[in-house]
């Protein structure tokens, strides 16, 4: 190619992982060759209120080596994720087992067909029935980039996941005949590192009306707010879900990197406007710390 990327067509199936997004090294050559690894991709996201689906077309993955030209992994086919299918500590792979060189990473690239084009590659379903088309603004130029880097040890392993705040990513079009614009809020943490928290929900704090959501923040004693593009702004949030079977209310937020963290309860979740700044009420703020492979449990309970 004239800009002297590699290009890598992959055939292989897209396979769900629970949990987790696997950077791994499985192999390192040998007989003095040159170190490589094996690179496993997947992603998942934070919920948003107000859509049943939020379907995003990946058409390929690209990773830049410290040193080198940049590697392009274009699919054989598109793959259509519903993102919003991915909450709590789920996660859908992009890439499995694929041999890349062992070393620095400077950067990861997700390309989509998300353009405002009249085809509904990318979409979002809302709850009212309707379906609207899914811009990435300049996606189809720049994709999705992370500038966080990484490293694929020879012979070793390493696992990140990407996640798609939807929450904060998602913004309605002033005009309603336009398409709706994912802005996204990623973030990359290594596997190894993280951990969830996760409880019930007193069925008294979710009156009917309610639009329930837990907010999680890093650092301890933090006065929770909205999504605004100002501090403090979440960490990640969850929705709160009743569990028919239980009668219970529950919710899980995962992929957090170990540390101290604010956990509070809000029912205005739904009137969280990302490019706005919003007066939720809050409730229950508590503190939480999350330790790697754990998850740590955060209740909230009625008031007496």
């Amino acid at each position: 190619m004239a800009d002297g990327r590699t290009i890598v067509s992959i055939k292989r199936p897209l396979a769900s992982v629970a949990g987790l997004l696997l950077l791994s090294v499985l192999a390192a050559c040998s007989d003095g060759g040159l170190a490589t690894g094996s690179l496993s991709l997947a992603v998942t996201d934070a919920p948003v209120d107000r859509a049943s689906a939020v379907v995003v077309q990946f058409t390929g993955v690209e990773i830049k080596p410290a040193e080198g030209e940049a590697l392009d992994f274009t699919f054989a086919e598109p793959r259509a994720i519903d993102l919003l299918a991915l909450s709590g500590t789920d996660s859908d792979a992009l890439l499995e087992n694929v041999e890349v060189p062992a070393g620095r990473y400077n950067w990861v690239r997700l390309k989509v067909n998300a353009a405002e084009d009249g085809v509904a590659d990318s979409y979002i379903d809302l709850t009212d029935g309707s379906r609207h088309e899914l811009e990435v603004p300049s996606g189809a130029e720049t994709g999705l980039k992370l500038v966080s880097g990484f490293n694929v040890p020879a012979g070793g392993a390493a696992g990140f996941t990407i996640d798609f705040d939807l929450r904060s990513s998602v913004h309605e079009p002033m005009d309603a005949a336009d398409s709706y614009k994912l802005r996204p809020a990623l973030r990359i943490v290594d596997n190894t590192q993280v951990g969830a928290i996760a409880g019930t929900v007193a069925a008294a704090l979710v009156p009917d009306g309610c639009a329930p959501a837990v907010y999680v923040f890093a650092g301890g004693g933090v006065t929770p707010d909205d999504v605004d593009g100002m501090a403090p702004e979440p960490v990640t949030s969850a929705r709160v879900e009743l569990d028919v079977a239980s009668g219970q209310y529950g919710y899980r937020a995962g992929f957090l990197a170990a540390g101290a963290y604010t956990v509070a309860f809000t029912c205005d979740a739904d009137a969280d406007d990302p490019a706005t700044d919003d007066a939720l009420a809050f409730a229950g703020t508590q503190a939480a710390t999350v330790i790697a492979g754990q998850t740590t449990a955060v209740s909230f309970a009625a008031p007496p």
